[in-house]
């Protein structure tokens, strides 16, 4: 699972999330920093209105919590989105965990102690690179 310090960086350099099932996302505040919730049709999910998204538990009995604003949501991308978000910058997965993808024109390397933070590593180049033109 992507790491949460990755998740917020990707957040902050501007990556946007439209929830869809099957996502993976925590609350970020530090109480809930550690629970990991699933968006699904029947426990957790999301209802797009007009003033914007709303990720509401459905019978979730352990939280006094109906529902959070996809704002205080930190999406959890996996490790096929985040390829997918790479786009045609991804070149390759070598193993040890090491994503090659082309940023400005130039291959380089990202490794990291699973596939998921490697992939995540070079999305956050990617963006950077987009957000500093």
């Amino acid at each position: 699972m992507i790491s949460t310090r990755l998740a917020r960086a990707l957040r902050d350099s501007g990556l946007s999330w439209t929830p869809a099932v099957g996502d993976w996302f925590r609350i970020d505040r530090i109480e809930a920093d550690e629970d990991v919730f699933i968006l699904s049709d029947m426990i957790v999910e999301a209802h797009h209105y007009d003033t914007g998204t709303v990720l509401g538990f459905n019978g979730t009995t352990e939280w006094a919590l109906d529902s959070v604003e996809v704002g205080a949501a930190l999406w959890l991308p996996r490790e096929h989105q985040l390829r997918g978000l790479l786009g045609p910058a991804f070149v390759s997965l070598a193993p040890g965990f090491t994503v090659t993808a082309t940023i400005d024109g130039v291959p380089q390397l990202f490794r990291a102690d699973d596939a998921e933070d490697a992939y995540a590593r070079a999305l956050l180049a990617l963006l950077d690179s987009v957000t500093a033109v």
